[in-house]
């Protein structure tokens, strides 16, 4: 049985991606090999990062086609997924060698004094790579509105509005928390909230990023509003906790020994 011809045009489209992606993921690799600086290599091992990403979203769609009895011949699915998980194994030794190397024992001796590090950094680094997260969705979220566009002509349906319509959504919705997070970034560094304070919405935002296409998804709307919430409620009620225990009762004391 043959594939429907929108079907089998969004495996080629994929496929063909994964191609491309592939071709980029090795000119990056040969620049962080040839990097001239330390942040030169850290930058170019950043964009070698999100186009794996990009290759390990591809290869999930390739997985889910691939477990299809509606496709015969899965040998095409089958050798993109071999090629993109040896890029994801390459990545991988990369980014092993990398941590290895700026965390040994060897390199902090190498680097001479120890540089102070600011705790912030730690929040500074999740939001970034949240950022990163967003924005290659909302790359992923462009395309289809792309794709999808250009697949219906003039003379739009009134499915094709809506799919276009929810993609404008979420486009919309990320790039919104795109400068939520740099905002929150800025309040730190300007000492306006605490680590504490940042760190209420990983939680949260990460269910947003994993989860915002699965069907029984249900988006927060005041995610960032628990940065500014007040502690002293919380912390009144486990005052209260703490000298509602009941203090242990004193043992009684030895009845004396005849005489």
């Amino acid at each position: 049985m043959s594939l429907p011809r929108k079907k089998q045009a969004e495996i080629e489209r994929v496929l063909k991606r994964v191609q491309e992606g592939i071709v980029e993921f090795d000119n990056i690799w040969e620049k962080v090999r040839k990097a001239a600086t330390p942040n030169l290599k850290e930058k170019y091992e950043g964009d070698l990062k999100k186009e794996i990403k990009k290759l390990q979203r591809y290869r999930d769609q390739i997985k889910s086609w691939a477990s299809s009895s509606e496709i015969t011949d899965k040998r095409p699915l089958l050798e993109a997924r071999k090629s993109v998980e040896r890029e994801m194994e390459r990545f991988k030794v990369l980014e092993k060698e990398s941590k290895t190397k700026k965390y040994s024992k060897e390199g902090l001796a190498q680097s001479g004094k120890k540089k102070k590090v600011d705790p912030r950094e730690e929040v500074y680094s999740w939001i970034r790579e949240k950022q990163d997260e967003l924005r290659e969705q909302v790359e992923e979220f462009e395309q289809q509105y792309e794709d999808a566009s250009a697949g219906s002509g003039k003379r739009k349906s009134k499915g094709k509005n809506e799919q276009l319509d929810t993609l404008n959504h979420w486009i919309s919705r990320h790039n919104w928390h795109i400068g939520q997070l740099a905002s929150v970034k800025s309040r730190l560094e300007k000492k306006e909230i605490s680590i504490k304070q940042a760190k209420r919405i990983e939680e949260d935002l990460d269910y947003y990023i994993a989860e915002n296409q699965e069907p029984e998804f249900v988006e927060d709307e005041f995610l960032y509003d628990a940065i500014d919430e007040d502690d002293s409620e919380e912390e009144e009620a486990e005052k209260i906790e703490e000298e509602s225990e009941p203090e242990p009762e004193p043992e009684p004391e030895p009845e004396p020994e005849p005489e």
